[in-house]
């Protein structure tokens, strides 16, 4: 790599002007091969650990081992409403009323018990909208979910791709594909942000078109949450899942999260599948035979929460709460705008951005993919470098440098190892 004059020392300066700078402190992060601190670009994928989340779980296992079942209303952290502190930071993170969200379960559970309250299909109005190149598990649901209620992808679902020839979806091909579905759409299902092109998707627009077309509107939060604005309860939105183990920084298996949009708080008679800990907490141990909602998404929990999953969590919101949502937003957007530049003006013609450059279209993630086939080898050789970043089939290696922990100078070397990567036969 011919370095630019100045780049090293542009990288070292702003790193010394970084206002976060002293967050990456409160992460443990991995190591390279060779011993040395790894360059950590896949938190798109698993969050590295909080350095309060061993506390956080130590506090959980110290009230277990000292007070048993009587922990559940003391010790430290009292089990029974263990959960409730995790609305207000959570709602926060996706522009939501308190009472809109709830901690609970994982992303595809939360995704099928949403199914089971908003897709309702009826003679006429059955199919469901979702990209064409959705996360594995999110079709799955969906297909599982047609089929639970008789009915074949081949007539009820609707996938809308890119253009030919494109990587991202257009906004007015999705809003026109709804239109098109018309009276037959029960339900669009969305990613705030795709996987695969990291491309961040109209929120707003999206929800605003499956609305008028008389279709309720979900959003897969996976690769959004934590990684770039929300605003959900003004989106109208009916509902959103997201997990909370990649930009959260939640741990692996992470308790994951839910939205529901409180006009739904107001709805009698909307199904639903029932556990005890949706139950109305003021008559929860009564253990009376007929389930009354608590009001809110806290109506959809099924049991009680597994504490040890979800302590660490508390210890990541606190760092996001603390950095500011602002903040957090500026320096992503620095990061991978300096780490595009600095690709474009080394790996000109050898490697192809598929990620929007537009800052409204983009997160932390950059997905690259390598022209001439190469992808494979440059991601293992990034690999053998310490440049941890992950590989999607068929040709995209993801890189997300996240403004909690990263630094400029790690986008630099990594963009460095990146070019040797390329230049090596």
């Amino acid at each position: 790599m011919t370095e630019a004059p100045g780049i090293p020392e542009r990288a070292r300066a702003l790193d010394a002007a970084d206002a976060l700078a002293a967050f990456r402190e409160r992460f443990r992060l991995p190591r390279a091969p060779n011993g040395a601190a790894a360059i950590y670009l896949c938190g798109n994928s698993l969050g590295p650990m909080p350095v309060a989340a061993e506390a956080a779980v130590r506090t959980v296992l110290e009230d277990w081992a000292g007070l048993a079942v009587g922990a559940h209303h003391a010790g430290q952290a009292p089990w029974v409403d263990f959960h409730a502190r995790f609305a207000a930071p959570l709602a926060r993170l996706v522009g939501a009323a308190p009472a809109e969200v709830v901690a609970m379960n994982s992303l595809t559970v939360n995704l099928h018990l949403m199914l089971a309250s908003f897709y309702r299909p009826a003679a006429g109005r059955h199919r469901i909208l979702i990209e064409a190149s959705a996360f594995p598990s999110d079709r799955y649901a969906i297909v599982s979910q047609l089929r639970w209620h008789g009915r074949s992808a081949e007539e009820s679902l609707v996938e809308v791709g890119p253009r030919a020839g494109a990587d991202v979806l257009a906004t007015a091909d999705l809003i026109a594909a709804i239109e098109r579905a018309g009276p037959s759409l029960a339900l669009v299902l969305l990613p705030g942000v795709q996987y695969l092109t990291g491309q961040v998707l109209d929120v707003a627009a999206l929800s605003a078109a499956a609305r008028r077309a008389g279709a309720a509107v979900g959003w897969d939060l996976a690769h959004a949450i934590g990684n770039v604005p929300l605003a959900l309860h003004d989106s109208g939105a009916d509902f959103a899942a997201w997990c909370s183990y990649k930009y959260l920084c939640g741990g692996p298996g992470a308790v994951a999260g839910v939205f529901v949009h409180e006009r739904h708080a107001r709805e009698r008679g909307l199904p639903r599948l029932a556990g005890w800990w949706g139950h109305d907490a003021a008559s929860r141990f009564d253990m009376g035979p007929d389930f009354h909602a608590m009001p809110g998404a806290e109506g959809w929990q099924l049991s009680n929460p597994p504490l040890l999953a979800l302590a660490p969590l508390a210890a990541a919101l606190e760092l996001f709460d603390a950095a500011g949502l602002g903040r957090l937003r500026e320096k992503s957007l620095a990061l991978t705008d300096f780490a595009r530049e600095l690709i474009e003006r080394n790996t000109a013609g050898r490697i192809e951005i598929v990620t929007p450059a537009a800052a409204a279209e983009h997160g932390a993630q950059l997905s690259l993919r390598v022209r001439g086939g190469r992808g494979r080898r440059v991601f293992e050789r990034l690999a053998a470098a310490g440049v941890v970043g992950d590989w999607r089939e068929p040709d995209v290696i993801r890189l997300a440098p996240a403004p909690l922990y990263n630094r400029f100078t790690e986008v630099e070397s990594a963009v460095r190892h990146l070019t040797v990567a390329l230049e090596t036969p």
